[in-house]
């Protein structure tokens, strides 16, 4: 059985939604077509998110890619779209979806969208570098 391109989103139950943790997705096989000139354009996509009650299921991330092989978009708005789906989809606390397209005629396009819930405010990084200690020092 073979596997279709769609554009639906699926998703699972956040097994920690009490907890603020970072996903990352790399998907080096984007591509999607010039809309003026129906040549192909590829794409790493990186997608970082805070989940809140839902994650995004993988297969159907991949087949939801996949469903733009043979749409024409611009590359803002394809990044932008795909935001937007992905966001009502899951209802993420924070996502952020940046397109790192291939060179065309000489220029390398990234486009970076972001979604915040109303409210949500991150938790202040920790630094754990401070805490590292040298080999060679004598406490």
């Amino acid at each position: 059985m073979s596997s279709q391109p769609s554009k639906t989103l699926e998703t699972f139950p956040n097994p920690n939604p009490e907890r603020d943790f970072h996903i990352h997705m790399q998907i080096p096989e984007f591509t999607c077509l010039c809309p003026k000139t129906g040549q192909p354009d590829f794409a790493t996509l990186i997608l970082d998110y805070i989940p809140d009650q839902l994650c995004v299921e993988l297969k159907s991330l991949k087949l939801y890619t996949w469903s733009y092989r043979d749409e024409g978009a611009f590359h803002e708005a394809v990044t932008n779209r795909i935001l937007n789906d992905l966001v009502a989809a899951t209802q993420p606390r924070f996502m952020r979806l940046t397109a790192k397209f291939y060179v065309r005629g000489g220029i390398f396009t990234n486009v970076v969208a972001e979604h915040r819930q109303a409210g949500w405010q991150p938790a202040p990084r920790v630094d754990l570098t401070q805490f590292e200690t040298n080999s060679n020092t004598r406490g």
